[in-house]
């Protein structure tokens, strides 16, 4: 009897996790882009009309004249050392700091963590190499600390 109750109410859960995801419309993100076609010279003579705006910007501006809003740009932070960042990523991506970090949380939650000398020590260990990792990070990029 209590199979078919877990049964049915498996069932009825998974049709309410279907009918929510059917009532969730899927937004895009940015509309599906307009295609223009063009032969060779007239894409040519819009790039040089353009004179360093993109072609896409150009495009906008002839159709819209200036009531367009300027479209946002996400900012290219310059990497100052790329050789020093690729370093700190690969020892991260080599570290298993954060899987170690998560089940230490965990343990402390569930009031399992027991923090003997040893526990305290790896804590300290990895505090270090975050540390360094962080300094390595803002010297590649050119940052400065703030304190």
């Amino acid at each position: 009897m209590k199979n078919q109750e877990n049964s049915a109410n498996d069932s009825e859960r998974r049709n309410s996790f279907k009918r929510a995801a059917k009532s969730q419309k899927h937004s895009k993100r940015h509309p599906s882009p307009i295609t223009l076609r063009l032969a060779d010279e007239e894409r040519a003579m819009l790039k040089v009309l353009a004179a360093g705006m993109s072609v896409s910007a150009y495009i906008r501006k002839c159709v819209f004249g200036n009531d367009t809003a300027p479209r946002k740009v996400r900012a290219r932070v310059p990497v100052k050392d790329e050789l020093a960042l690729a370093r700190v990523l690969g020892m991260l991506g080599q570290s298993r700091i954060a899987n170690n970090l998560n089940q230490i949380a965990y343990q402390a939650n569930v009031g399992s963590l027991v923090v003997d000398e040893q526990c305290t020590k790896e804590i300290h260990e990895a505090y270090g190499h975050i540390v360094s990792m962080r300094g390595d990070l803002i010297n590649a990029l050119g940052l400065t600390e703030s304190a």
